[in-house]
């Protein structure tokens, strides 16, 4: 048998390392990953520009209080070179309820109305968040879609969002299959975990499971617990999603609502 040559061997490995990285990309994790990232970061950005936006828009309308960052912007982009031609139909058209009121406050509003300068450039903050937010549901509809074939058991029993952070903070949901309980109740706490090392102060309770609206509307005494239960079933959806692929995100839901119940009795 004729001997490899060097030549020919890096040739082979070659070969062999695109393949891995050829099989890494395949698949819907990767996509799944980098949509999870982008979400967050949109949003992020997004919640920064209606901020601002908010802030800056109080000069001429100090009394508005918008009930959401999409009526902000198309309130703005529609009425903020003139806020006192708005009509309550108009009004109504532009952010549904709330357009008599809104009317009113416009009526006794002691803000002064933008030069043409002020409102081009405070109606570019309006269309760049609404752009945003376009995007941020653009994301969100196909991470409804990707997670929740990738995560059946896992996104049934936790929300689907949260799932692909978990995902995201994992690297892969082998390794998210292959974790322990409490390394998943602790995702996305790495900083708060390293201080407590490091500087001895409290332990972090959770990471990104604090998302999950059950903990968040939990009394203080129940949150720990909750994450702890939490953290259990998706260590065990997670080990069916990466590995048996049997659908079992029922039973495991039943089995969450019953200890939640049986929890707020003690």
């Amino acid at each position: 048998m004729r001997k490899e040559t060097v030549f020919e061997k890096r040739q082979r490995l070659m070969e062999v390392a695109k393949a891995s990285l050829s099989d890494a990309y395949a698949g819907d994790e990767h996509a799944v990953k980098q949509a999870i990232s982008s979400y967050l970061e949109v949003e992020k950005v997004r919640n920064q520009i209606f901020e601002r936006l908010e802030e800056w828009y109080s000069i001429y309308f100090p009394e508005l209080r918008s009930p959401s960052p999409t009526s902000l912007a198309k309130f703005v982009i529609a009425f903020g070179l003139n806020k006192k031609k708005a009509t309550v139909e108009e009004l109504r058209k532009a952010i549904g309820e709330g357009a008599e009121k809104m009317r009113m406050q416009i009526e006794n509003s002691i803000g002064r109305e933008p030069s043409e300068e002020e409102y081009s450039t405070i109606k570019s903050l309006a269309d760049i968040e609404l752009s945003l937010l376009a995007t941020e549901n653009k994301i969100d509809e196909y991470l409804a879609v990707a997670v929740k074939k990738l995560m059946p058991n896992i996104s049934y029993i936790i929300d689907y969002k949260i799932a692909a952070e978990l995902l995201g903070k994992a690297g892969s949901l082998e390794r998210l299959g292959m974790m322990p309980s409490s390394t998943i109740q602790l995702l996305g706490a790495e900083k708060a975990l390293f201080k407590h090392i490091k500087f001895g102060t409290k332990p972090p309770k959770y990471g990104i499971l604090f998302k999950l609206p059950q903990i968040v509307s939990a009394n203080k005494k129940m949150k720990g617990r909750l994450a702890r239960m939490y953290a259990n079933k998706i260590a065990i959806a997670a080990k069916a999603d990466a590995f048996s692929h049997n659908f079992i995100g029922d039973k495991l839901k039943k089995d969450l609502e019953r200890l939640s119940t049986k929890g707020k009795q003690h």
